[in-house]
């Protein structure tokens, strides 16, 4: 068996063999920092970016602690979403399925049968992962008992405090043991999550892995003026133009998302939708049809850039910009991975610019283009003439002085003129500074 980075933290030979299989070799910065805690029972509160290889942090060493012979459920892991709750279910399962022993792992998630779900509680699974309300109205059934429970990892929690489920988590930690190992994941911590953090961690350790960039160096961002246009025609154009190998189109709203994907549909495109008004049935088919690469374009909302790591896409739409920036970030983060190149393009209109602001402080950089007879061209900077408006207010008042005489003259070579005579001046008040240093 090839030799890999996470033979330091002595996991069992299976689990070792099962990260040989998924390719992994070296641990990420975030399982780097966490994994040793976790493994000596820590709680833990971890703030990374999506794409950092949270899953595993917590995964490796709940497997690694588990006592394939206990029965009674070891440890709940909630998601926010079905899609993100199933995606880490089938990680234990590659994982799990190398170990001498059974290890048993039961998905709980809304849109399916309850009462078969009642009926395969009858024997309690040793890992419990699901939405956060298929969780409690289980516990509330009597059909999961989590007072056996030794960890709670709490996935996305940000997102899973906007997306209301904060009470059902509450419950469903309520209803387990007081000396309880907790694992927090979250891209951002936000005030109204830190009374619920409070309430149930006692001292825990707090890690924030910031990333070496806010967007990978692998990711060009572009920008392209909505002016005149009309916006759905303009979307068309550029994904046709893009002859993506896996698009993302992102809007703000589920009623949007509906907009986009039957107009380009009506225009001949093969476009899956996946939001969360989309029936639970039709999503899982749709996400299955994405991973078997039948679809070239996807419209989606905010559900997708936090939960699902789709493989393979090569550009993100913005067809209008989040409200949040740290949803921008998500968003474009799709694109770009494990070392591939990407492009993020958003649409904008000029009630965005001090948003575009926001992000330039941040740190992305902007690639200016036009869609011009079938092809994307770079343009000139959208700030361009207030950068030199800038510029010239910057200026020596003497100069902008004699500018604006020699303008009205217009005489042969004034710009010449002005700048050697703005020079002799400088070189002038330079030597009379030196001479009163004397």
């Amino acid at each position: 068996m090839k030799k890999t980075r996470f033979d330091q933290f002595g996991f069992k030979p299976f689990i070792n063999t099962a990260i040989n299989s998924l390719g992994f070799y070296e641990p990420t910065p975030v399982q780097q920092k966490l994994i040793p805690g976790v493994l000596r029972g820590e709680s833990i509160i971890g703030q990374s970016k999506t794409g950092t290889g949270k899953t595993h942090t917590f995964l490796l060493p709940i497997l690694e602690k588990l006592d394939p012979k206990r029965e009674g459920v070891f440890a709940v892991i909630t998601a926010p979403s079905r899609e993100l709750a199933t995606q880490i279910y089938h990680e234990i399962k590659k994982i799990t399925k190398h170990s001498p022993d059974e290890i048993s792992t039961q998905l709980l998630i809304g849109g399916t049968d309850k009462q078969r779900t009642i009926e395969k509680l009858k024997n309690q699974p040793q890992i419990i992962v699901g939405t956060p309300g298929r969780i409690n109205d289980m516990i509330r059934e009597k059909a999961l008992f989590v007072y056996t429970a030794e960890i709670l990892v709490i996935d996305e929690a940000d997102m899973t405090l906007d997306m209301g489920f904060l009470n059902d988590v509450d419950q469903i930690a309520g209803k387990m043991p007081p000396h309880l190992q907790m694992l927090v994941f979250s891209a951002t911590i936000p005030e109204k999550l830190k009374p619920f953090l409070k309430k149930y961690m006692e001292n825990p350790r707090f890690e924030h892995i910031a990333p070496e960039a806010v967007s990978a160096q692998t990711i060009e961002h572009w920008l392209l003026p909505l002016k005149s246009r009309n916006k759905l025609e303009l979307l068309k154009d550029s994904l046709l133009t893009f002859q993506p190998f896996l698009a993302i189109v992102f809007a703000n709203t589920k009623q949007t998302a509906d907009q986009v994907h039957d107009y380009l549909v009506s225009e001949g495109l093969k476009v899956a939708k996946v939001h969360g008004d989309v029936p639970p049935r039709e999503r899982k088919r749709t996400m299955k049809q994405i991973e078997n690469m039948d679809f070239e374009y996807i419209v989606a909302t905010d559900l997708v850039a936090r939960g699902i790591d789709v493989q393979g896409i090569s550009h993100v739409i913005n067809f209008e910009l989040p409200e949040d920036n740290d949803f921008y970030i998500h968003r474009t983060g799709r694109t770009g991975r494990a070392g591939h190149s990407g492009i993020a393009l958003t649409i904008f209109e000029a009630r965005d610019e001090d948003q575009l602001n926001q992000l330039e402080k941040r740190g992305i950089t902007f690639k200016h283009v036009e869609l011009k007879q079938g092809e994307f061209v770079e343009t000139f900077d959208r700030n361009k003439r207030a950068k030199r408006e800038a510029k010239r207010e910057s200026a020596d008042p003497r100069e902008i002085g004699m500018r604006k005489k020699a303008q009205k003259k217009r005489k042969p070579g004034y710009k010449k003129k002005i700048n050697y005579k703005m020079a002799e001046i400088k070189r002038r008040e330079n030597r009379k500074k030196n001479r009163g240093k004397k």
